[in-house]
């Protein structure tokens, strides 16, 4: 690991951070370690969202309030995490670890439509064990085996941190994995793991990481080369050796490095924004200010043309390759993009469209649709059968509502979505096209 090394040291050569570079660091790192560590199970504040209510105290939009206030909590686990890192020497506990659980959690509940409570801050007290996708069932540690296992792992943590044989990330890797083994909560687990990663690495030094959730299919593919290596007996997967957990410590080297990269950025007084950061935090400001003015200005030619070229022809272009795949099944794709009036009439986004004034326009940011259509079905799904798919993806539906009505705002202001937002939009109309043909299929007789 001679690169983290390497760049770990230039980070201490530059502390202490000035005051105004260390608040632009934390901040960043507070919104994308709330953001993605929540989004990874299930929480659905979009980034603006979790900006307004941790920095502004606000809420915005029409998200569950169980989201918000979870958001909140998690948010005061981390600052109990860095406030226990802090104080250097005092050894990790079992009871630090489940306070932490309880201040995340805030109260016992109990799941919609289940019948058991889940405890803040206890132990689990049934079996937490998980349907895989191939409909394997995937053991974790018993409630009765869970505080053995909890003690032993405690005490391999405080001895190897003395011992310093094995890097602090080695260390942290390698308590992550064997935490999830055991998952002795009965919610949460995920969220913890990754929350005492980072209470081990900023007890050595190293600055925070942020597993995004954008990879979570890395992250929990990493964990998954793991389990296969260890095997499905839990106490074995709660013993694992370091030589069995690789994946899990190569991927954590790379949120490490990332890490490293930022934080010596934020020292040197350089910009430490992501560009998909700027523009989330443009749209939020184009949006407050469009609030206190209550219009729009009209739009130039030139912004007109940045959106069809830079945003809506390549986009479609894109689209319709990667739905080549479906050509097994259909020979004709469409892509189209409306602005859909309150008559519920459809008009293309042409430049007139586009840079209409606030009335017009106002419209289309809360009505924009993407249409997709399969046509000239194969002989795999014969004519008679089937018309074709076509799917209409309006912003303010609840399955793309997110994405694609803060696409409509960043429209709305001038800032384009980028080539990460891109994709993910993609694949998830993708994953709704097959979702629909399989449906099809599934109808031939």
């Amino acid at each position: 690991m001679t690169t983290i090394d390497n760049l770990y040291q230039e980070w201490q050569v530059l502390q202490p951070l000035s005051a105004e570079n260390q608040k632009r660091l934390d901040t960043k790192f507070m919104l994308e370690f709330n953001y993605n560590s929540n989004h990874i199970e299930g929480n659905t504040l979009t980034y603006g969202q979790t900006i307004s209510l941790l920095i502004h105290g606000t809420v915005e939009g029409s998200a569950p309030m169980h989201d918000y206030e979870e958001m909140k909590a998690h948010q005061a686990a981390l600052e109990m995490i860095k406030v226990e890192a802090a104080t250097g020497e005092r050894p990790l506990t079992e009871m630090f670890i489940r306070q932490v659980h309880k201040i995340m959690l805030r109260t016992d509940y109990i799941p919609e439509g289940k019948n058991y409570t889940v405890h803040a801050g206890i132990y689990k007290t049934r079996p937490n064990s998980v349907q895989t996708p191939t409909g394997e069932i995937f053991e974790y540690a018993s409630p009765e085996e869970t505080p053995a296992l909890m003690m032993d792992l405690i005490a391999w943590y405080n001895n190897v941190e003395k011992e310093a044989k094995i890097s602090p990330l080695e260390i942290a890797a390698l308590f992550h994995y064997r935490y999830i083994r055991i998952h002795p909560f009965e919610d949460g687990n995920g969220r913890i793991a990754r929350l005492l990663v980072n209470y081990i690495l900023a007890r050595h030094g190293y600055p925070m990481i942020v597993v995004h959730d954008s990879d979570r299919n890395g992250y929990l593919g990493a964990l998954g080369q793991c389990d296969a290596e260890t095997g499905l007996v839990p106490a074995v997967g709660a013993h694992a050796k370091l030589e069995q957990i690789t994946p899990l410590v190569n991927y954590l080297e790379q949120c490490l490095k990332r890490a490293l990269v930022i934080s010596i950025k934020a020292a040197k007084g350089e910009s430490i924004e992501d560009e998909d950061d700027m523009q989330k935090r443009l749209a939020i400001l184009a949006r407050n200010a469009q609030a206190k003015r209550g219009y729009v200005k009209r739009r130039s030619d030139q912004h007109v043309a940045e959106i069809i070229n830079d945003f809506i022809t390549p986009f479609q272009e894109e689209l319709k390759t990667q739905l080549a795949i479906f050509s097994h099944f259909y020979n004709s794709v469409n892509i189209s993009f409306y602005y859909v009036g309150l008559s519920g009439r459809k008009t293309p986004l042409t430049p007139k469209v586009l840079g209409a004034r606030h009335g017009k326009f106002e419209k289309f940011s809360s009505n924009m649709v993407i249409q997709v259509q399969l046509t000239q079905p194969t002989i795999l799904i014969p004519s008679n059968s089937v018309e074709g798919v076509k799917i209409y993806i309006n912003c303010k539906e609840e399955e793309y509502g997110i994405e694609l009505f803060e696409v409509a705002q960043l429209f709305r202001y001038g800032v384009l979505p980028t080539d990460s937002q891109q994709k993910i939009w993609i694949k998830k109309i993708m994953e709704h096209l097959y979702a629909s043909i399989e449906k099809k299929v599934a109808e031939i007789k």
